[in-house]
């Protein structure tokens, strides 16, 4: 069954987590020198035997300080941290053949034994179908797939609907005279572009929905795409976006985690915009703020403070399925810190107002692009 999350939570969580500065992390199975990053240092918290849950936390490809995926789902932990008093233990695979070592770890781990398990990105999500029925008792989380198990609450994002925001205000500017910080567009080009990280599912909703915005706004507006095949290659971000770039593209929206970085090397190189995304960008990649005109952020924070605050609650919702959209502002068109109140009035008003039709259900944003 998918549901939506509580409005009254979600925006307690969202606010909160901007708030918390970076800690370390407590608790933790111990070493036994196999590849990865698994960190089980004090803190200073209260954790250990007084804290009401130990949690451990597997990430996704890239690890932290990608100021995107990954980190937008530690800023979760931290804020459950900060208001819980919880343990927790973090995991940074070297590869995705690590990731159910390290799932199976935590959870046969008796020293602390882990109230929770939580695996970041879809790409854990074979790992985790094999993993979860081993340890039936144990309870787990996972980010951007769903696993069909009655311990595994699943969490879903409705990344299309926040794409097509994206869309719809790439195709307004591509075809508008503007200028702002370090960046222009050529309104006689008419040219955006999407880089995403690994070609996968995930991805590609974030793709359709970009498209979809584009097409709504107008038909003229080409879309150029080009997967890089890693969400840690900033150098392939910025040779997919330069290549874009000097192909007349003015804005650039990524889906890459720290490839990003590189397309936002470009973009300041080339003078023209990009998008970020999962978090406010502009603020994490504060050094390129002068081309980043908006973010599509992504509540990952929030779907991993949920599943915390669920299993502090001794209210675990294994076997259920979460979908975050707009209408829970669980995805999120959010204009950058330096430059993004100079996009023209006009322009966030039809951001707005395509917001409005798409959570009354007047338009269906596509999960799938046409090559799916």
């Amino acid at each position: 069954m998918v549901s939506d999350l509580d409005r009254r939570r979600f925006v307690k969580a969202a606010s909160a987590a901007g708030l918390i500065g970076l800690a370390g992390c407590s608790g933790g199975p111990s070493d036994d020198g196999s590849d990865g990053n698994d960190s089980d240092g004090d803190d200073g918290s209260d954790g250990g035997d007084d804290a009401p849950a130990a949690v451990g936390i597997v990430y996704s490809d890239g690890g932290l300080g990608d100021n995107s995926f990954n980190d937008a789902a530690q800023q979760g932990i931290l804020q459950a941290e900060e208001e819980f008093g919880i343990a927790y233990n973090e995991a940074e695979p070297d590869g995705s053949g690590e990731f159910g070592q390290f799932q199976q770890r935590y959870a046969s781990s008796t020293d602390p034994e882990y109230d929770l398990v939580s695996c970041i990105g879809f790409n854990q999500g074979d790992a985790l179908s094999e993993t979860a029925p081993q340890y039936p008792d144990q309870a787990f989380m996972i980010v951007d797939t769903v696993v069909e198990e009655s311990n595994v609450a699943s969490y879903l994002f409705r990344e299309e609907e926040g794409s097509f925001l994206m869309g719809v205000l790439a195709a307004r500017l591509t075809e508008t005279e503007f200028s702002a910080g370090a960046g222009e567009t050529d309104p006689d080009s008419a040219r955006v572009g999407f880089v995403g990280g690994v070609d996968s599912p995930v991805i590609r909703r974030f793709q359709a929905g970009f498209e979809a915005g584009v097409e709504y706004v107008s038909d003229s507006v080409d879309v150029t795409t080009s997967y890089v095949g890693s969400y840690a290659d900033p150098s392939g971000g910025q040779e997919a976006a330069l290549s874009m770039y000097q192909s007349d593209v003015d804005i650039i929206y990524h889906a890459s985690g720290a490839t990003g970085v590189g397309v936002f090397q470009a973009a300041q190189e080339e003078e023209r915009f990009a998008f970020g995304v999962d978090q406010d960008q502009s603020v994490s990649e504060e050094s390129f703020a002068d081309v980043i005109l908006a973010s599509m952020v992504k509540r990952v924070d929030t779907a991993v403070y949920e599943s915390i605050s669920n299993v502090v609650d001794d209210d675990h919702q294994g076997g259920s399925t979460v979908a975050l959209g707009l209408e829970s502002n669980g995805v999120e068109c959010v204009y950058g810190d330096q430059i993004g109140d100079e996009v023209p009035d006009e322009i966030t008003t039809a951001v707005a107002d395509a917001r409005d039709e798409i959570i009354d259900g007047n338009i269906d944003v596509p999960e799938t692009t046409d090559d799916d």
